[in-house]
């Protein structure tokens, strides 16, 4: 994205306010720009390649809470990408749809009524225009477009996402959801209020579920994925992968239930004025599949009848279960008790994960925002597979060359090591994620990805060990597959409605997080600190504020064994004091210690020498170990040095308020579901809920007598 100049800021004279989607207001279109130069309507009504574009802009409406025109919005002040398709695009798209048989002839008078034609008009303008809100500049010139396959940071006014493809063997040629091209003549046409680029093809995406999209493979025998598909199949999973989203909260929305969060810090927060609530509450999935190429190589044909019995006992034969697992090996292959359904349910996770998003490089230490390539250090993400939930790790480094399921490399954690991988046991590389190949299926579905992998995956024996003995550190933000879905976590743009996205109150609206409760009594706010130099995992952090009790679903360990669990902290005097509740009964959850004082910030000299913080020695490592000792003596632990910030990591001097809380320590069950509860005990209802990260740590790491646990 580039800023507009100087030159065209200082000739904006006069403006008017769109409200786009939350009023019902005309826009006022006296108060236009007045400049020498066009705005993006002014120059499509003067090039006759898009009249017929520009006829439909006319007709269809901003939204269903608004009258006016998209036409006028392109009129007024705003920041637009618009892929404008020319005359003959549109013609091809009345064209197909005549050829489908959708209408009688291939114009606008072949349509059986004004209703039909109405929805096809708001596919072609709802999908060719990006709104780039309040950021000045945040519009896409061709050089600033994603890389191959990666999506647009913001979506259409249909909230959609828009992907990139730009084939290696033509540098100039650009196409848009993977067949629709950009022209090469007409592209980049800068206009007052944005940018416009010349289509060849209407973008007209056709919204189809992974169940069509599978069902549709099926039938043809498509190969790539046939076998994948057919255990899919067979194990009852299409109708889950037939949700798009939540009509429920799709109508408390549209009619105004759902409000945002105006006048934060009246309320209390720190910062901010609006959180915004969610357009959508919409349903997602990821399905990372070995190809069909990988079955035959192992002697079985993706095509035999017998498929899923063979699967079975090649998964028996290669020990692609645990021996705590308990399972069937019948055909009763949609119960969750049955050994092929556990095996394929772990290959998905209940979340649309783009190209983009499979980890996230932020403020890991070393790593820079202005060198997106110059990785450091590794990052991992934690996520909980749908089925049995289990535990699914992806993780990357320089080193890796690409994002893997399940590895365990060996890393230069010491006290003075760089931090990276330094190599990795053969039987410990995991599988490679591929997000290149012509296999992976990237954007061919409203609900859901697919990625080829390199090598099995299941959740066995060797998995299970290799997670317990590897410290789990998973972002609160993880633990919401709706964070994910709905284009919520890290969004990389600092505009305040993706600042600050309100969570509506479980009580007193709706329950979108389905993995979280709150209580009628405070308002949770999802801070996205994308531009901000925040010492946080990944620098956002969920806050909320007034007398709260929330409750989280917390991911499954990998074995029975005893662990401790950790809260991070990044303290201050608006936090509040928080009782903490954990266990598996959530309608019962006993207490846990003394409650958590989130203030407590090592940067004041009581409340150090209380947690026992004293700044790291420069020369003698023995010293620091029996700081870290005693801090942990007194229930605390430094933040790890993997997190950065402009003042250090956060073990540093300039970062001592950030703090890990050690809140339990006891035996956990793989099989059992745990949820953590924080309960205010101040009477204000003023004080903030903070949270940042949670760790598992299996006894073998908190306390070997042989290595101690790093430090990273």
């Amino acid at each position: 994205m580039r800023r507009i100049s100087n030159k065209l800021k200082l000739s904006l004279l006069l403006s008017c306010i769109v409200c786009l989607w939350n009023c019902t207001e005309n826009i006022d279109t006296s108060a236009r720009y007045v400049f020498s130069e066009e705005t993006i309507l002014s120059y499509l009504e003067k090039h006759e390649a898009y009249s017929s574009y520009v006829d439909i802009l006319k007709q269809v409406n901003i939204s269903k809470l608004s009258d006016s025109k998209v036409s006028q919005l392109l009129s007024a002040r705003g920041v637009y990408t618009v892929f404008a398709p020319n005359n003959k695009a549109i013609q091809n798209y009345l064209n197909e749809l005549a050829e489908e048989g959708l209408i009688s002839e291939p114009s606008w008078n072949g349509f059986p009524n004004e209703h039909k034609a109405d929805s096809i008009r708001k596919v072609i303008v709802y999908n060719s225009i990006i709104d780039g809100g309040d950021e000045t500049g945040a519009f896409f010139y061709t050089f600033g477009f994603p890389n191959d396959k990666d999506e647009f940071i913001l979506g259409t006014l249909n909230d959609k996402k828009l992907s990139v493809r730009k084939p290696a063997n033509q540098p100039d040629s650009i196409y848009i959801n993977n067949d629709c091209p950009v022209s090469v003549k007409e592209r980049d046409i800068l206009a007052i209020n944005g940018i416009i680029h010349q289509m060849e093809k209407v973008i007209a995406p056709k919204d189809i579920t992974a169940a069509s999209y599978i069902q549709e493979c099926l039938d043809a025998k498509k190969d790539g994925f046939y076998a994948c598909f057919r255990v899919i199949q067979a194990c009852g999973l299409l109708d889950t992968l037939s949700k798009i989203r939540d009509e429920k909260y799709e109508e408390l929305y549209q009619t105004g239930q759902i409000e945002d969060l105006v006048g934060m810090t009246s309320l209390g927060f720190a910062e901010g004025n609006t959180a915004y609530a969610p357009k959508h509450r919409l349903y997602g999935f990821t399905i990372f599949a070995e190809p069909d190429d990988f079955w035959r190589s192992e002697g079985i044909d993706p095509a035999d009848p017998d498929l899923l019995q063979k699967l079975t006992q090649w998964i028996l034969d290669k020990h692609q279960y645990s021996y705590d697992d308990h399972f069937t090996t019948d055909e009763n292959y949609e119960s969750e008790d049955n050994l092929l359904n556990q095996w394929i349910t772990y290959h998905i996770l209940p979340m649309r994960i783009p190209k983009g998003k499979l980890v996230f490089h932020v403020n890991e230490y070393g790593y820079s925002l202005s060198r997106p390539d110059n990785l450091t250090i590794p990052v991992e993400e934690f996520y909980t597979t749908i089925g049995k939930r289990r535990l699914f790790k992806l993780y990357e480094s320089k080193q890796s060359h690409g994002i893997y399921i399940n590895r365990f490399p060996i890393i230069d954690n010491e006290r003075n090591g760089t931090g990276e991988e330094i190599g990795c046991d053969a039987d410990k590389v995991g599988s490679l994620v591929d997000t290149e190949s012509s296999l992976a299926v990237l954007n061919d579905m409203t609900n859901c990805n697919i990625y080829p992998i390199s090598a099995p995956i299941s959740y066995n024996d060797a998995t299970r060990d290799n997670l317990t003995k590897h410290r789990i550190r998973f972002d609160g933000m993880s633990l919401f597959p709706e964070a994910m879905n709905n284009d919520i976590r890290l969004k990389k743009a600092s505009e305040e409605r993706y600042k600050h996205v309100y969570i509506p109150n479980t009580q007193r609206a709706y329950n979108y997080f389905e993995n979280m409760q709150q209580n009628r009594d405070m308002n949770f706010v999802y801070y996205n600190a994308w531009n901000d130099d925040w010492c946080n995992l990944q620098r956002d952090e969920m806050k909320a504020v007034g007398r709260f009790e929330v409750m989280f679903k917390l991911p499954p360990v990998p074995r029975r064994g005893t662990y401790e669990v950790r809260y991070k902290v990044l303290a201050n005097g608006n936090r509040g004091v928080a009782q903490i509740y954990f266990g598996s009964n959530p309608d019962k959850l006993p207490v846990t210690g003394i409650p958590m004082d989130l203030t407590l910030d090592c940067r004041n000299e009581l409340d150090a020498r209380l947690v026992g913080w004293e700044r790291d020695s420069q020369t003698d490592d023995d010293v620091n170990a029996e700081i870290d000792k005693k801090m942990r003596n007194n229930g605390y632990m430094k933040g790890p040095k993997s997190i950065d910030s402009n003042d250090g990591t956060e073990r540093d001097w300039n970062d001592r308020e950030n703090i890990r809380h050690i809140f339990v320590r006891q035996t956990l069950d793989p099989n059992e579901t745990y949820y953590i509860k924080l309960k205010s005990v101040l009477d204000s209802d003023r004080k903030e809920f903070y949270m940042d990260f949670i760790e598992y740590a299996a006894k073998e790491i908190y306390d070997n007598p042989e290595r101690p646990e790093d430090i990273w």
